[in-house]
């Protein structure tokens, strides 16, 4: 018995070794996707702006401030987020935007709805742990 048990603890204690590359995975993979997003917006400032009036119900904001504060945020937190540089709340940051994104869309089609809901899932990971080892928080010692 104490060798089986021996044997479990080598073969899933690997898996403890998962948490920095999947931390860094999504990390990156989601400061991808919204960085393009932001870029997209940038170089298309016109419809950008007319997307928010017309398509986008964000509630509280007027349209131009909606759209000046979601490019923003699509380019500077997934900088952030990328580098591991103030992670939690970059990841906050971004969390909140693609909320906003998920509750202004008033057709939102599932498969992107469900993309949503991925990345959502990735920023909440960043939020509890962190940046993992291999981000500027860990170099920096910020909490």
């Amino acid at each position: 018995m104490k060798k089986l048990i021996e044997l479990y603890n080598r073969t899933f204690g690997l898996l403890n070794h998962l948490d920095i590359p999947a931390l860094l995975a999504a990390r990156l993979y989601v400061a991808w996707v919204f960085f393009k997003s932001g870029l997209t917006k940038l170089n298309d400032w016109e419809s950008t702006l007319l997307l928010f009036e017309y398509e986008y119900a964000v509630p509280v904001l007027d349209h131009v401030s909606a759209a000046y504060l979601a490019t923003a945020g699509e380019l500077i937190l997934p900088v952030l987020l990328a580098l591991g540089l103030f992670t939690r709340k970059a990841a906050i940051g971004l969390f909140i935007v693609n909320y906003v994104a998920v509750i202004s869309l008033e057709d939102i089609p599932a498969a992107a709805l469900y993309l949503h809901y991925v990345w959502g899932l990735m920023l909440i990971a960043n939020i509890i742990w962190g940046a993992g080892k291999l981000g500027a928080d860990k170099f920096l010692k910020i909490k």
